[in-house]
């Protein structure tokens, strides 16, 4: 997706945010989907939860033969 810049966004009373199209397109997000909300430092970050069914084969042609200390298999 990269890097998109937009508009400030205004709290309503209720504290609520509304998500623009061109982002929520972006990322695929749909309605009543759970998004997890990070305070870091002087900012709040929004990370979408994906389906673990999503992530299968995400690890797909990683490197298996790295040397490994003895307690991990």
């Amino acid at each position: 997706m990269g890097f998109h810049i937009m508009p400030a966004l205004k709290l309503s009373p209720k504290y609520q945010v509304v998500i623009p199209r061109e982002i929520r397109e972006a990322l695929h997000l749909t309605p009543g989907q759970n998004v997890q909300v990070i305070a870091y430092e002087d900012r709040i970050e929004l990370i979408p939860e994906k389906p673990i069914q999503s992530m299968r084969g995400f690890l797909k042609g990683i490197a298996t033969d790295v040397p490994r200390d003895g307690d991990r298999f």
